[in-house]
């Protein structure tokens, strides 16, 4: 592909972004939310709790449709990106190279997108579907309904969750990488505003995603705090309660800023590669101790039946009824995967210059969703093995969906030190997301600056802290839900806006050329019409055979 001058120009027009100042409008703005929010929290959280299920009500009624809708759209959009002529674009100079490694590239996306998340779901997703069968689809504890567990439990997790990551992530990465734009979701608007982009639509939409990151990341947080409490309820019987999971809550935060100011290459990426070596020698260990032949046999059953229901299960948006499993589940993890898509999206693009679309795309998609997969079949293969041979791991649920994976852990040797594993991973993977939160709502802050002031990375960490803390007093997983559904609403027309300027823009793109040495068909059939013409009138045979086409 032909490079253009703006493409030329990229690496200059960057080094603009490397310190910024804080863009005042957009920090005041949305701090300003923020604190209300705390406040409101702190003064009457039972009448925030109040009000926030009441609109959770209104928009899940009247916009269940559109969270499925938008979903699907961004699933299907991501394959047609990286099919199309498009994929052979690069995320910068037509000469760049990736800055890191793929291995240590996967490892930082995985656990910035949702380690705390499977962490928390890998065992009590599958047992919910199990005792209580999504839309009344099959009998509790049945075989049916086992086969619904694990369909349902990739479905939330792999591909639609990671395509709505790649999109937003896509968009950021081409406009700021090849185009020398600053790294904000508002950039990703030029083709459609123009200058406006950068003015004050510009800030409004760089502040609706500092808000959604604030409560996607928080809704996480609560979750690690609440899995930590309990993990430290088994072995240590420290008291569950919502001021012990708050105090977990203050020193977690502590770290996850430290390692934010670190800066990404120390901080984060030591952390993500520590924390994929623990979680690997965790379902290693369980792969071995456990029902070995009936993990595999899920899986490769499961993923079967993924691929085969992907299609309806995605446009089930309970017309006929189930509404509200489909609100407490899947638009709540559609909604939640919304929230998280500004920090994921913006840090995923930090970490990938250099790579083209369509690698850049199937290595955002498919490397998680292939770790979702094998997450889910010994985790939750395990659980609902254990739970239909007449263990009833289903009623730690009742105790809260935090406990279910200690309880499976208590079935097999050496409980303590797997359930202390199980902590420093939940913490790890709370301080590596967190730390990727807070340095992404630094950039938005600071007009998209690559390496923010640590002032404002240290109060948007400070803040993501004291909103999980409040959402927690509020009604704790409950309320995380609810709030998350909420700040993910408006969000999801910026990522639609998003992703139709994407398109616009990349339709203005040249031709990518071929790679050396590779043919395409037009050229190849050139050849052979150049060749028949040249062949001998007497119809003798030429010396050198026509290459085949294709």
């Amino acid at each position: 592909m032909s490079t253009t001058p703006e493409n030329q120009s990229t690496p200059d027009r960057a080094e603009r972004f490397l310190r910024l100042p804080a863009d005042r409008p957009v920090l005041a703005t949305s701090a300003a939310l923020a604190l209300g929010f705390i406040l409101w929290g702190i003064v009457d959280n039972k009448g925030l709790a109040g009000v926030a299920g009441d609109a959770l009500a209104w928009v899940i009624k009247s916009f269940g449709w559109l969270f499925v809708l938008a979903s699907a759209g961004f699933v299907v959009l991501a394959l047609v990106l990286a099919c199309s002529r498009y994929g052979r674009i690069r995320l910068g100079r037509d000469d760049e190279r990736p800055e890191f490694k793929t291995v240590s590239w996967i490892t930082m996306m995985f656990s910035a997108g949702m380690g705390i998340g499977l962490m928390f779901y890998g065992v009590a997703e599958p047992l919910s579907h199990l005792s209580e069968p999504p839309m009344g689809l099959a009998e509790p504890n049945s075989q049916k309904g086992a086969e619904l567990a694990m369909q349902y439990s990739f479905f939330h997790w792999a591909f639609h969750p990671w395509a709505m990551y790649a999109v937003i992530g896509l968009a950021l990465a081409y406009f700021s990488f090849r185009h020398g734009r600053a790294n904000l979701i508002s950039s990703t608007f030029f083709p459609l505003l123009g200058k406006r982009s950068e003015g004050n639509a510009g800030r409004a939409i760089d502040s609706f995603a500092i808000l959604a990151t604030l409560f996607g990341s928080a809704t996480s947080l609560g979750l690690g705090a609440l899995q930590i409490n309990s993990g430290l309820n088994q072995l240590y019987d420290v008291p569950k309660s919502t001021p012990i999971a708050i105090a977990i809550i203050a020193l977690l935060t502590l770290a996850f800023i430290v390692s934010a100011v670190s800066g990404v290459h120390r901080g984060v990426q030591y952390l993500s590669n520590l924390n994929m070596v623990l979680a690997v020698a965790l379902l290693f260990f369980l792969f071995v101790v456990g029902p070995t032949v009936f993990v595999l046999s899920t899986f490769t059953e499961s993923v079967g039946d993924y691929f085969a229901q992907i299609v309806p299960m995605s446009f089930r948006a309970g017309a006929f009824g189930g509404q509200d499993w489909l609100g407490g589940w899947t638009i709540f993890y559609w909604a939640w995967w919304m929230s998280w898509t500004p920090f994921v999206g913006a840090f995923i693009a930090r970490i990938s210059r250099g790579r083209t679309i369509r690698e850049f795309v199937f290595g955002v998609v498919l490397a998680p969703s292939l770790v979702t997969f094998v997450w889910f079949s010994i985790l939750g293969g395990i659980s609902i093995n254990l739970q239909l041979g007449g263990v009833n791991l289903a009623g730690a649920l009742e105790q809260g969906q935090e406990t279910a994976l200690f309880e499976l852990l208590r079935q097999y040797p050496w409980f303590a030190l797997t359930a202390s594993v199980v902590i420093l991973l939940v913490a790890f993977f709370f301080v590596s997301g967190a730390d990727a939160a807070s340095l992404v709502m630094a950039m938005l802050s600071c007009r998209g600056c690559r390496e923010p002031r640590n002032l404002v990375t240290i109060f948007w960490g400070v803040m993501t802290g004291a909103v999980a803390g409040i959402l927690l007093l509020a009604g704790g997983l409950s309320a995380l839900q609810t709030l998350c559904i909420l700040a993910a609403f408006p969000f999801m027309f910026v990522m639609i806006g998003a992703a139709v300027s994407l398109v616009k823009e990349l339709r203005n793109e040249p031709d990518p050329a071929p790679r050396p040495g590779r043919r395409t068909i037009s050229t190849t059939v050139e050849e052979l019409d150049d060749k028949a013409l040249s062949a001998p009138a007497n119809g003798s045979t030429p010396e050198t055979s026509p290459t085949p086409v294709g």
